[in-house]
């Protein structure tokens, strides 16, 4: 389960901003997600509650932003929304499109004590 490298991942990164700012504790961590991230939502909130004993993040909650897939078309040049990589332009019906955005990951931001 690929979830738990990112939930260990995630931890890392709370750890170096809790040395780096000199906070004790997470109460809220915001990460986004993009659409075709490949990201098992409730096996990383599972994972997470793993990986965060004994952090500063331990009970902390875990709010998981949705971002859409996008891509710019070939034949509208436009850059438009898409729910599939394989999807056709929603805009013009289009078939070259090249994916944009929606695989990615990173943490939006922390609410701290």
């Amino acid at each position: 389960m690929h979830e738990m490298s990112l939930a260990e991942g995630i931890r890392t990164i709370v750890e170096e901003q809790a040395r780096r700012h000199g906070f004790a504790r997470v109460k809220l961590l915001r990460l986004e997600i993009g659409r075709f991230a490949g990201v098992e939502k409730s096996a990383l909130a599972f994972a997470w509650e793993i990986a965060m004993r004994g952090s500063p993040a331990e009970g902390a909650e875990l709010e998981m932003l949705d971002l859409p897939g996008k891509a710019l078309c070939y034949e509208c040049m436009e850059t438009v929304e898409i729910d599939d990589r394989l999807a056709p332009c929603p805009r013009c019906g289009g078939g070259r499109l090249i994916p944009q955005s929606g695989d990615e990951m990173r943490v939006r931001d922390m609410e701290v004590e």
